[in-house]
């Protein structure tokens, strides 16, 4: 595998070889941050410590093969480190819209969907769809059990369908997905 391989070049001080590893998961460790964080700024300060961090820390990663897991979890727990810094002020961009269903609401997106589910949900369901993790990973990366994926995984889709369904029947709805 060639990621294995940058990996091992990178641990070797190869800078270029980290750089390539960096490309390699910067989208997908870009829209993992935003489903988790929403403000661009706080995914940018999100990823550029990921990065810092995976860089001086590479040395201490056992497993070449383990690195997608590995900075995953750097950057969900980077995630939640601002998650948990922000402020206790609410801004009035945050606080939600009352939803209900008329005609914008036909073409409802899906990824919105997802962004409004509660953040448990909301990560596995990104890694998982949205990055192709199989759930082993999932499960490693969030530091969990693979039965606690499954059951995320599905509640989510229950939710999903619920709301969705209920958007598609022009029921009312108030408040988020």
């Amino acid at each position: 595998m060639e990621l294995a391989k940058l990996v091992l070049q990178a641990k070797q001080g190869d800078r270029d070889a980290f750089i390539r590893l960096v490309k390699h998961v910067e989208n997908p460790l870009h829209n993992t941050a935003k489903s988790i964080l929403k403000k661009d700024e706080d995914v940018a300060d999100a990823l550029q410590e990921t990065i810092l961090l995976a860089y001086k820390s590479l040395h201490h990663l056992r497993e070449p093969s383990f690195f997608k897991t590995w900075v995953f979890r750097i950057l969900i727990n980077e995630c939640k480190k601002i998650l948990s810094n922000r402020s206790r002020n609410v801004s009035m961009e945050d606080i939600p819209v009352a939803l209900s269903f008329s005609q914008e609401y036909e073409d409802i997106d899906l990824k919105e969907a997802v962004d409004r589910l509660e953040e448990q949900q909301r990560i596995v369901v990104v890694l998982y769809y949205f990055e192709d993790m199989p759930v082993r990973q999932v499960a490693e990366t969030l530091e969990i059990s693979e039965s606690a994926v499954k059951m995320r995984l599905s509640r989510a889709r229950n939710t999903l369908l619920d709301k969705l369904q209920t958007f598609g029947e022009g029921k009312m709805h108030y408040g988020s997905i």
